[in-house]
């Protein structure tokens, strides 16, 4: 049947080419026409294979060399040219080879005041000029010039042709070759004022499609810097705004206003950053030589357009992920058991597992009395050696009760958050809180703290001396001040008072374990929130809508300052790299300063009086990875909003286009009783913007492309010192203030808690590792026996220091293994934990965003790390080493991070087999056995977790991971779960917590509900005991049967 089918085709094509009867010509045609009016492309190519575009091309040549063309033939040909035409790759080489371009060209010129004809030409002329070099050959035998008498000044006549003969011509121009004829002839003032005429004689918006068509002319010549600069010329830039300004609102002008921003976006003049040098505002002298990886080189066709900007949830884990970045090399994914370090380095390890040799002779009984909790507290220390800290200022016993009484309302409700299931009813009544979160105070917020405190006598401390506390020295002793005794003993009663307020945190300790901490620039301030402390508000915060046109309101602004400057002010209020004028407070201007821990601003420039330029700084050692930002600002007005511009983001997306906002934190609000960073920031957009590295720090290559986070923020107070930070910051500081206090709030006979050093920093800070587990009931046989036989599970945290998330996540996990709650017990009692917080300390105390202090990111060191170069990965890997050699390698490894494009919480894993099927390699992988429990985990905490999901996980092993911890910890030490567990910077788009943004109650939340996953994993293997499984299904059923189905084997 088929080839008769294709016999019959061929037949009709012979006689289309042969004949010369009209009758049989048209019925043919008429025939081809009907054939491919219906079904799907399949028939257009199946005419294709069978020499359907030569036997039309054929026709039309013969029929038009005849001394009078048939039209009647000629129109139907034409359709079907067109038709057949856009599916054949080779049609213009084809039409080339025919002579059609010459005879359409030919007939066009004939036919230039008959405008039926003359529109079935300018459809073959769009089809032949599809192609480069057919079109380019158009170019040269004038067609320009030819579409160029039929596109005439605005007429309400033979606008069909006119719009047609746009189209041909913005093809055509897609040539380079072409677009440099249209730019040496004038062609670009001519488009113009072509425009120019249409737009304002068109008041109608009827023939919008035939400007979009002379726009898209342009778009393709300014593709060419010689393009842009006759559009620059000819005040281009000053034409097209001024279109801009009355129609970004009118939906029917949307073609016409796409095409304006991309071509302005396009010509806008490139320029360097305002900053004396690309690299970091820091250096570092470290061991070793520094290969910093070059930024990638921009392309005159990168720019997106707001209709591209979709919520794709894409990031560059996932762009990697395609298939040429998959692994396929059976050696490189298989089991590799090896050291990279001789074997009797791995002696050093066994002093950082005492818990498998300590004989804990304290837990003997003495006769005559009981040993009470001072006794065991004393006692601990003598055995669980930990960081030298000072021992002024420590935490009251006030405010360790406060902390375990937060265990008890908040961490034991680990089983009743799963049991809940946190309705998203319940969560959006909260939400309903935050708008108003600050505009609810007073309007001066004085006189009452949120708790229904008298908090006036900080009145005159308030008006008078916020800006000198906001940023206190580290060598700030309150007790000895020179300030008046007044106001010391306002502060001192302010800190003793707000420490109950915020459990786990003492200001005191803080700023003692602050002193030592030692940053590149030896910075002498402290940020008031690290110091003060942060309480989570008691609401969630939702996504912000996306306001409609707000990119390109931001554009429009761009463009407003280049060619209408007279308002700009342009002046340096801050920077790291030059002195600058300090502005005092009767100045104009805001007050920036970013010079303490975790701090990242390196210049701010005073745009206009409400709007600022802002630039951040590269990683030490390093010239790129803007993104991270924390600042603190001062000197504004209340119920004003203030325009931040961060000029030099790096990645190629954000979530802050999808509802994410940035955070603030309030010291007024913070003395009022409010001390919470909050989400904030309104008219939000992140996108492309006219700054270019210079080819010199390319090496050559062209520039690296810039984007813009453009904000506004509408401060709640007057003359407040406010902090601005990409996301909640979370400093080295911070952690081991926390580890202290955790260290100092349990009870040692109920939990072995070991805090101690795994390594000194390039920077020499201690990267502290931390040990938790049950303390045993005895130091009887049995019980040592049960307690060193107990597996591990290995956490680490805060490789890339921008990713704040994860230090959050690890708070809420550190913080519930050492609660009262049943479930962390049962971890404890059959679990050793291994948990290393902070992978990269130095990257975090000097506010960079991916990099250590030689700008190397940390996470793709894992392979072959060097312990003078990248100590904490030589350190951890080497721990992990030690535990694999000794038989004790983890159950579960995982490494938290943060992620910046995608929502929710999920895990990335590792699988041969769906690696392999996910880059169609079938080689081996059918007969290949693979253990699929590796997805157990990410199952669970997808049913337990609000925040998690396992649509977002990925098991794919990629080549530009194979340097990562989850992928060497894989594949070096056999730990088949090995996991980074992401979470998002922005929130949720699916379950309980949809549409909120993740605060940090969220993410310390799913640090728990991470711990309350691996009990279950462990029930639900084969090996878990009798026992473990009698309690644990008692603990989880109690109550509600809610959690049943996580028991099933």
């Amino acid at each position: 049947m088929a080839e008769q089918e294709g016999s019959g085709l061929q037949v009709l094509l012979s006689t289309l080419q042969s004949s010369s009867d009209k009758a049989a010509i048209l019925t043919i045609l008429q025939l081809l026409g009907d054939l491919l009016s219906v079904g799907t492309d399949r028939r257009i190519h199946y005419m294709i294979n069978k020499g359907g575009s030569e036997a039309l091309l054929k026709t039309l040549v013969d029929t038009s060399r005849t001394a009078s063309p048939d039209y009647d033939i000629l129109l139907p040909l034409f359709r079907l040219l067109a038709k057949v035409g856009l599916r054949d790759k080779k049609f213009g080489q084809k039409a080339l080879e025919l002579e059609a371009l010459d005879v359409t060209l030919i007939l066009t010129r004939k036919n230039l005041s008959h405008s039926q004809n003359l529109l079935h030409c300018l459809w073959a002329l769009r089809v032949f000029a599809s192609s480069a070099t057919t079109g380019a050959m158009l170019g040269i035998n004038g067609a320009m010039e030819l579409l160029f008498k039929v596109i005439t000044p605005y007429t309400r006549k033979r606008t069909r042709t006119i719009r047609a003969a746009t189209e041909v011509l913005a093809v055509l121009l897609k040539s380079r070759s072409n677009s440099r004829r249209a730019v040496n002839r004038g062609y670009v003032t001519s488009l113009l004022r072509l425009h120019q005429d249409w737009h304002s004689r068109d008041t109608t918006n009827t023939y919008v499609l035939i400007r979009r068509g002379l726009l898209l002319c342009l778009k393709r010549i300014v593709t060419l810097s010689s393009g842009r600069e006759a559009f620059l010329a000819a005040q281009g830039m000053e034409t097209l705004f001024s279109i801009t300004q009355n129609c970004l609102d009118n939906e029917s002008m949307e073609p016409v206003i796409s095409a304006v921003f991309q071509i302005l976006r396009q010509c806008y003049p490139k320029s360097p950053l305002p900053l004396v040098t690309a690299c970091s505002a820091y250096a570092f002298p470290v061991p070793g030589n520094i290969h910093s990886v070059p930024p990638c080189a921009a392309t005159e066709e990168d720019f997106e357009d707001e209709g591209d900007e979709m919520d794709k949830d894409s990031d560059l884990e996932d762009a990697k992920e395609q298939d040429d970045d998959l692994e396929t090399d059976m050696e490189k994914l298989s089991f590799k058991p090896g050291l990279d370090r001789p074997e009797e380095e791995l002696k050093q390890y066994e002093a950082m597992c005492l818990e498998l040799s300590y004989g804990f002779k304290e837990l003997e009984p003495k006769l005559g009395h009981d040993l009470n909790f001072e006794d065991i507290q004393s006692a601990n220390r003598d055995h669980i050696p930990t960081a030298a800290s000072p021992k002024q200022h420590c935490m009251h016993k006030d405010q360790i009760s406060c902390g375990k009484e937060r265990e008890d309302t908040v961490q034991a409700s680990v089983l009743s958050v799963v049991k809940m299931g946190r309705s998203a009813a319940h969560l959006s009544s909260k939400t309903r809180l935050v708008m108003n979160t600050y505009q609810n105070a007073p309007p001066n917020g004085l006189g009452i703290d949120s708790l229904g405190n008298d908090i006036s006598d900080v009145h005159h401390f308030l008006e008078e001396d916020l800006e000198a506390f906001s940023c206190p020295r580290l060598n700030a002793s309150f007790s000895n001040s020179t300030r008046p005794r007044d106001t010391v003993d306002v502060i001192d009663k302010l800190l003793h008072t707000h420490a109950k307020n915020i459990p786990f945190h003492d200001p005191y300790l803080y700023m003692a374990k602050a002193r030592r901490t030692k940053s590149v620039v030896d910075f002498k301030m402290l940020a008031f929130p690290d110091l003060w402390g942060h309480c989570p508000p008691p609401f969630s915060q939702s996504m912000l809508g996306r306001k409609c046109g707000v990119q390109r309101i931001k554009i429009s602004e761009d463009v407003r300052r280049l060619i209408q400057p007279s308002d700009v002010i342009n002046r340096v209020v801050f920077s790291l790299d030059e002195p600058w004028p300090l502005p005092d407070k009767a100045s104009n201007c805001l007050r920036f300063f970013s010079k303490f821990e975790s701090g990242n601003l390196r210049k701010a420039i005073q745009v206009r009086e409400f709007e600022y330029d802002l630039l951040v700084n590269a990683d030490v050692n390093s010239a790129q990875h803007q993104q991270w930002f924390y600042f603190k600002v001062s000197g504004m007005r209340a119920a004003i909003p203030y325009r931040f511009n961060i000029i030099n983001c790096e990645k190629p997306n954000s979530q802050f286009n999808y509802g994410m906002q940035p955070t603030l934190y309030s010291v007024r609000e913070a003395l009022l009783g409010r001390s919470s960073w909050i989400r904030t920031g309104h008219d939000i957009c992140y996108y492309k913007n006219h700054y270019r590295q210079s080819a010199a720090v390319m090496g050559g290559a062209s520039g690296k492309c810039y984007y813009t986070l453009t904000f506004a923020v509408t401060f709640p107070h007057s003359e407040d010192v406010c902090y601005l930070a990409y996301h909640y910051p979370y400093t080295y500081t911070a952690l081991m203030t926390h580890l202290e206090i955790l260290e100092k709030s349990i009870n040692p006979r109920e939990i072995y808690f070991r805090q101690e050093i795994l390594c000194q920093t390039l920077a020499g800070n201690p990267c502290p590792l931390v040990t938790i587990t049950a303390t045993p009931d005895s130091n009887s046989a049995d019980n040592l026996e049960q307690f060193r036989h107990r597996p591990y599970h290995v956490i680490t945290a805060r490789a890339h220091p921008g990713e704040s998330n994860a230090s959050w996540v690890m708070k809420g996990t550190l913080e519930f293994l050492i609660s009262n709650d049943p479930v962390a017990r049962l971890l404890r009692e059959n679990f050793i934990f291994k948990i290393i917080p902070m992978l990269n300390p130095d990257g975090v105390i000097n506010g960079n965003h991916r990099c250590s202090l030689r700008g190397e990111d940390l996470n793709r060191q894992w392979l072959s790390p060097k312990a003078h170069l990248q100590p904490t990965i030589y350190h951890a890997k080497g721990l992990l080493h030690y535990l694999s050699s000794t038989g004790r390698g983890p159950v579960v490894f995982c490494d938290f991070h943060g992620h910046s494009q995608k929502k929710n919480v999920f895990i990335y894993g590792c699988s041969i087999k769906e690696t392999l099927w996910q880059a169609n390699c079938t080689v081996g992988a059918s007969a290949l056995l693979e253990d699929v429990s590796y997805r157990t985990l990410p199952k669970i905490l997808d049913k337990l977790a609000p925040a998690f999901t396992m649509s977002s996980c990925s098991f794919l092993v990629e080549k530009s991971r194979a340097s990562t911890a989850r992928v060497v910890v894989w594949r070096e030490m056999g730990v088949s779960r090995s996991y980074t567990m992401e979470s998002s910077y922005c929130g949720c788009n699916q379950g309980p917590y949809k549409g909120l943004q993740f605060g940090t109650s969220e993410l310390e939340e799913m640090g728990a509900m991470f711990c309350l996953g691996l009990l279950i994993l462990e029930l639900k293997s084969g090996s878990c005991s009798h026992q473990l499984l009698t309690r644990a299904s008692a603990l989880l059923n109690a109550g509600e049967d809610a959690l049943d189905h996580h028991l099933q084997r």
